[in-house]
């Protein structure tokens, strides 16, 4: 009898060890899928990269975030990590350190089709642009088309900045200017250096005549520019319907875990509530939207 006692009590204090463990879980995994509950809204953003985001909370990214924090009622709380190669699993899909929930909580700036995570609703829409300086050889290109023929045909000499990644290598090449070329780095071993701010630099101290930059880079550095006194004229590329890798414009969203849907329709609820001043903040940063 008193062994089948000490098996009963053993049975016993397994079932409430299992049963607290299971609670301890639910309590965990309901932290983890309920985002807007939290005292914080967590963002994951690039301690460097503007006119996106960097730890002083200077980029557009940083002033969306700020304003759905009013608007849930909630202090931003940043999680830093450059924007390349394991920002995700090191950001958005890192557990916190207490173990309840996560690190951060929403990316404010992904590609629509971004596989990584789930995607809002796209909130601007930008492109690729042709920039150059004003006032010099090239104020006559009004359309990228042109400087096949500008180049080719009439003889101009120039250098056009052009990213080891991305659509412009198409395009480049099927406008006849491989031989225009100046090659740069799209991702720089130092997480701190901007590449497109490296065009716009070489581009205003005249060691490049042009480049192909992410429109949204383009206009906040243009606009910085003017106000030195220099000019940069900006030409979007045109898509081709008929050649999908001739594809220069692109929709973003924002990016929140995949399976929280309650924490996605909160977010495409702000996104639908206050786009206006989401275009706003966008303009004030001179990002080119397209529509």
């Amino acid at each position: 009898m008193d062994e089948l006692a000490h098996i009963s009590g053993l049975k016993f204090i397994m079932k409430t060890l299992l049963l607290i463990a299971f609670v301890l879980f639910v309590s965990n995994v309901s932290a983890k899928e309920n985002p807007a509950e939290g005292e914080f809204l967590k963002v994951c953003a690039d301690p460097y990269m503007l006119p996106f985001s960097n730890q002083k909370k200077e980029g557009y990214e940083n002033k969306i975030a700020e304003l759905f924090g009013a608007k849930l009622g909630k202090e931003v709380k940043y999680t830093f990590f450059p924007q390349r190669m394991g920002f995700i699993r090191n950001t958005l899909k890192s557990e916190a350190e207490d173990g309840l929930g996560y690190k951060c909580d929403l990316v404010v700036s992904v590609p629509e089709n971004f596989e990584l995570a789930a995607t809002t609703k796209p909130y601007f829409t930008s492109s690729y642009v042709l920039v150059y300086k004003k006032g010099q050889k090239m104020d006559s290109i009004t359309d990228p088309s042109m400087l096949d023929k500008f180049v080719n045909e009439e003889g101009n000499k120039i250098k056009i900045g052009l990213s080891d990644r991305g659509p412009a290598q198409v395009w480049i090449y099927k406008n006849n200017l491989i031989g225009a070329i100046a090659p740069y780095q799209a991702q720089p071993g130092d997480p701190k250096v901007n590449p497109g701010k490296k065009f716009i630099d070489d581009i205003v101290a005249d060691k490049i005549d042009a480049a192909i930059v992410w429109g949204p880079t383009a206009g906040y550095y243009a606009k910085q520019m003017k106000d030195k006194g220099v000019e940069l004229t900006l030409v979007p590329l045109k898509d081709d319907p008929d050649e999908p890798e001739m594809r220069f414009s692109y929709s973003f969203a924002m990016a929140v875990r995949y399976g929280e849907k309650e924490w996605k329709n909160t977010i495409n609820k702000l996104i639908d509530e206050n786009q206006g001043e989401i275009n706003k903040i966008l303009e004030s940063y001179g990002v080119p939207l397209t529509k």
